[in-house]
C-alpha cells in the first residue's frame, strides 16, 4: 500500500466542472491526504515546515490542476520554490524525498490535436511538463506518465468529464493499492482512459 498525497491547485475552481469532479473523487479514496492548496494557502503564506513534512510522511505525491498558459498556477509554482528547498529535495544532502513517485494530473483547454507537431500550440503536451519532470528528475522522485484531460472547456457535453473523473480515481486507487505499480506507469507518454483501464 502505498500513501498518497493529492494537492490541487485551481485559483478558479467556481468556474471548473472537469477539475471540480476530478478533485471530488479523489477525496473519495481510501487513506490519501487531500490539500487544496488554494484554500489552505489563499494568501500564499505557505507553511514549508508542514509541507515538507506531508511529503515526508507520503509515497505518491499527485498535482492536480488546469495547465496556465504551458505551465502550473501560479500558487503550486510559489509552493515548489518554498517547500523543495535545497538541501531537503535536492543537492549533495537534499535527498530526503528519494525514492518517492510524482503523479500529474491535468486539464488543457485545448484539444489534443492542438498539442502535435502543426497543431496550435505545437508540441506534445508532455513537452510542456518537462519542468515538472525535471524537478521530479533532480529530486531522485519517479515521475509517471500524467493524466490527462484534453479539450475540458468542451467535455461538459460528452461525457468526457465523468469518465476523465473516473478514470482519475482509477489510477488514485490503483497507485494506493499497488494494482498500477509504479514502475509501470512511469514509461507512457500520458495516461489516457483506455490506456488505464487495460490496467486496473
Amino acid at each position: 500500500m502505498a500513501k498518497l498525497l493529492i494537492y490541487y491547485a485551481h485559483p478558479g475552481q467556481r468556474f471548473s466542472r472537469a477539475n471540480a469532479a476530478m478533485w471530488a473523487r479523489a477525496q473519495t479514496v481510501k487513506d490519501a491526504t487531500c490539500v487544496d492548496l488554494y484554500a489552505e494557502y489563499p494568501r500564499f503564506d505557505i507553511d514549508v515546515d508542514r509541507e515538507q513534512q506531508r511529503l515526508l510522511d507520503h509515497d505518491v505525491i499527485v498535482f492536480q490542476f488546469p495547465v496556465f498558459w504551458y505551465s502550473t498556477p501560479s500558487l503550486l509554482k510559489e509552493w515548489q520554490d518554498l517547500v523543495l528547498e535545497h538541501g531537503f529535495a535536492y543537492g549533495h544532502e537534499g535527498t530526503r524525498l528519494a525514492g518517492k513517485a510524482m503523479q500529474l494530473a491535468v486539464t488543457t483547454a485545448g484539444p489534443e490535436t492542438a498539442y502535435a507537431p502543426g497543431g496550435h500550440n505545437r508540441y506534445p503536451i508532455r513537452d510542456y511538463l518537462r519542468p515538472l519532470e525535471q524537478t521530479a528528475f533532480l529530486c531522485n522522485m519517479t515521475f509517471l506518465a500524467p493524466l490527462v484531460l484534453f479539450g475540458a472547456l468542451k467535455a461538459e457535453n460528452s461525457g468526457q468529464i465523468e469518465q476523465n473523473a473516473e478514470t482519475y480515481g482509477w489510477l488514485l486507487d490503483g497507485l494506493s493499492s499497488g494494482r498500477v505499480p509504479v514502475e509501470e506507469a512511469a514509461p507512457d507518454a500520458v495516461l489516457t482512459h483506455e490506456t488505464l483501464r487495460e490496467r486496473v
